[in-house]
């Protein structure tokens, strides 16, 4: 993956700790984008470009906020190929799904860091959003993008819905904190594990963690309780990639996705949104993990399968509460 270090490009993976346990760095751009005119970042129409990709699940989030409050027509997007090697993330409109640099015409995405800062030092991660105006990086940490696409761009979004309201915020807090580290961050630490004890500790908190929610999930129809919010889709990008690598690429293999009736109920009522699948890469995500990370897969074959049935009846409505489709689309 690489990383800046004082502006100089390094080749250096992610360093375990002593007990071999995944440790991940913490995002380096964090301001934010106010609709009440405080601060240098303003929502605007075309003003901000949004930096992605299709493989990576915090990428994923922001696409998916993106498209559920109509955002597309004022926040374009440039998309990275599926591999990452050495020299980390990288432009190539001729891989299928892949764009260009829109905005700053670079080859790699470091180029977009260094031009916000030529000091730079950090991992060079998508999401990034990035202010066409200023020239800068706004923010990378995908959670606060999504909140901004959720609360900031009222203004400029197409669909008035609120994915974190004020009766259910701190709950939404509470929840993504809680799924954050066993289950998002849990298939990295289960996959990126250097000892067999960090991984046995990880892999055990993930399928913990994924049979509690399972169970909450068979009781109500979101995580939050009667309606969708910005949770669920921080779950979803997680479960979509599932059984197709982190169950075999990650080790992640004590169970499948579609092994638990309510989670995979869940990621289908979510993935026939209207335009979600098309956020779902599935060639992207396959071809990224199997292929980018040399340490766990050192001949780089990328796994066929599984094939997965998402467009299933998902079944939710037993439960009651908001159907998605009706609260954003009007459906």
């Amino acid at each position: 993956m690489g990383q800046l270090v004082d502006g100089k490009w390094t080749t250096q993976w992610y360093e375990p700790d002593p007990d071999g346990r995944f440790v991940r760095s913490e995002a380096g751009f964090r301001s934010w984008v106010r609709a009440a005119g405080e601060g240098s970042f303003s929502p605007a129409d075309g003003r901000y470009h949004l930096y992605v990709a299709w493989a990576c699940p915090w990428a994923h989030r922001t696409m998916i906020m993106r498209a559920l409050k109509g955002l597309e027509h004022a926040i374009d997007v440039s998309v990275v190929a599926p591999f990452m090697g050495d020299q980390g993330w990288r432009f190539n409109a001729e891989v299928e799904g892949a764009t260009v640099d829109k905005a700053l015409g670079g080859e790699y995405l470091r180029d977009v860091y260094l031009a916000a800062d030529p000091r730079c030092s950090g991992r060079v991660t998508v999401p990034v959003l990035w202010d066409t105006q200023q020239r800068t990086i706004v923010n990378n940490e995908s959670r606060e993008i999504v909140r901004m696409f959720d609360h900031e761009f009222g203004g400029v979004a197409r669909r008035d819905v609120d994915l974190a309201p004020p009766a259910l915020r701190d709950e939404v807090e509470r929840l993504i904190d809680f799924i954050y580290e066993p289950i998002n961050n849990g298939v990295y630490r289960a996959g990126f594990a250097t000892k067999q004890g960090a991984y046995d500790e990880a892999v055990t908190a993930l399928f913990e963690a994924l049979d509690h929610v399972e169970g909450l999930l068979g009781q109500q129809r979101w995580l939050a309780g009667e309606r969708m919010t910005e949770v669920d889709i921080f779950l979803f990008t997680t479960l979509i990639r599932f059984d197709l690598v982190y169950h075999t690429h990650f080790k992640c293999n004590r169970k499948r996705i579609v092994d638990y009736p309510n989670l995979w109920g869940f990621v289908r009522e979510i993935y026939q949104l209207p335009g979600i699948a098309k956020t779902c890469n599935f060639d992207h995500i396959r071809k990224h993990y199997y292929q980018s990370h040399e340490t766990i897969n050192p001949h780089r074959i990328v796994a066929i399968g599984p094939q997965l049935d998402l467009d299933a009846a998902h079944g939710r409505e037993r439960l009651g509460g908001v159907a998605a489709r009706a609260m954003i689309f009007g459906e």
